[in-house]
């Protein structure tokens, strides 16, 4: 097969391919055996008139478009490996040439991926990242896990306070009307949370069970549901019970409370800060990696990003977002629902990392291309493995996701973020 490839543009171009004259003579066999199924032809069962008379009847041009359909996929893939190029989106086909005894000729008009100019990628210069543990960090990871621990205890004759928790009916009119989601009875809100429209809350403070409030917000301006952004409403509010947190003494007793392998607070405190030592490390090396990539990433050249690629990444993010949504229980239609938002709104979200996604992709791709990376069988086979564990999956069921030449180039890409991160060199901020 004669292929042949013509750059128009940065990142377009026009490949050219023929389909030889037996592939042709194959394509029409099966596109015949397909259509025959079908014909009632009078003097014959269904299904069972002879080529010859089909021909005489209809023509074997009538079985070009059904040949070319089954024999375009196998011959545009084998054009793209015989050219070395990289499509990144649907090619526009046209027919240049359909002779019966000839090849057929056919027209792609493609965009491919763009070039990239590499710059340094070693020795990026990146802050250091703080990895002290200090006391103050201890005492502030204790405190959160004692609040975690502190238990409601109603309020008998006290006034509400910031940070305790309020019953309450609450009924919400906008200009005398009232509106959906505006209503709720015995709804427990915890006054500080910030979880209500700026101003509910802090009207509720200094209350007592059995009170009666005139609550007067105004909705901002960018609230989502828009028939109420901006508006003035009044929410009649009736307090039933005052809460306030009861927190445990740090003692001992708390300790063994929370961990059972701690028999006292001393203890405690050196598990704590060994947890928040391996946390800090970790972060520090995410960051590091990060901060690599990205000057990397920008020491780069990419020509002209093809939008395709962005719209790809786009989808490829909503899709892979929803699809964790899924397994969770919400499917997609709740899940807009349920946030107040749509498709357009979530695509518009991955717009905003897509480029750039998209743009260190290729960089690392570039990279694992300079240093010659090819991974080996052995790197493959436990990159399957290392995956089977990871997804509870038997490895056969990896092996047969999974095409050899993704998994390469996903070690690839693996092993040069590991080059990019492991030459940085980390500075004092």
């Amino acid at each position: 097969m004669t292929a042949t490839w013509e750059k128009k543009g940065t990142n377009d171009g026009e490949l050219t391919f023929e389909i030889d004259v037996n592939k042709i003579s194959e394509g029409l066999d099966q596109a015949f055996k397909r259509v025959k199924k079908n014909l009632n032809v009078p003097g014959f069962r269904k299904g069972k008139v002879p080529r010859e008379v089909f021909n005489q009847m209809y023509g074997e041009a009538s079985l070009y478009e059904d040949a070319l359909n089954i024999l375009l996929p196998d011959s545009y893939e084998q054009a793209i490996v015989d050219t070395k190029i990289e499509p990144v989106a649907q090619p526009e086909i046209s027919v240049e040439k359909m002779d019966p005894k000839e090849p057929w000729v056919i027209k792609a008009k493609v965009t491919v991926k763009p070039e990239v100019k590499l710059g340094d990628y070693k020795g990026i210069k990146v802050p250091k990242e703080d990895t002290e543990v200090t006391d103050a960090d201890v005492d502030a990871e204790l405190e959160k896990r004692r609040q975690q621990q502190a238990e409601l205890v109603l309020k008998e004759d006290g006034a509400s306070e910031k940070g305790d928790t309020v019953v309450i009916d609450y009924v919400g009119t906008v200009d005398g009307e009232k509106f959906d989601g505006g209503s709720a009875e015995n709804y427990s809100l915890e006054l500080g949370s910030n979880s209500f429209i700026p101003g509910f809350e802090d009207q509720l403070i200094g209350h007592k069970s059995g009170d009666e409030v005139e609550v007067k917000v105004t909705f901002p301006e960018d609230y989502q549901a828009k028939e109420l952004a901006g508006k003035e409403a009044i929410f009649a509010t009736t307090v039933h019970e005052v809460k306030t947190k009861e927190v445990p003494e740090l003692d001992d007793d708390f300790a063994k409370d929370i961990d059972e392998e701690v028999s006292t607070l001393v203890e405690l405190k050196a598990k704590i800060k060994d947890e928040l030592a391996k946390n800090k490390k970790e972060q520090a090396e995410s960051a590091k990696q990060e901060a690599a990539i990205n000057g990397a990433v920008a020491n780069a050249e990419v020509v002209d990003l093809p939008q395709a690629m962005i719209e790809t990444e786009i989808h490829n993010q909503m899709d892979q977002y929803l699809g964790n949504m899924q397994r969770q229980g919400v499917n997609p239609d709740m899940y807009y629902k349920l946030t107040g938002t749509s498709e357009d709104d979530l695509h518009k979200q991955f717009e905003q990392n897509a480029d750039q996604n998209v743009k260190t992709n290729l960089v690392l791709e570039a990279i694992v291309k300079a240093e010659g990376i090819e991974p080996s069988q052995e790197e493959i086979d436990k990159e399957i493995n290392d995956l089977a564990a990871e997804y509870n999956m038997e490895a056969d069921a990896v092996r047969k996701a999974l095409t050899d030449d993704m998994l390469k180039h996903d070690i690839g890409i693996k092993k040069a973020i590991d080059i990019v991160t492991d030459s940085a060199v980390e500075e004092d901020k």
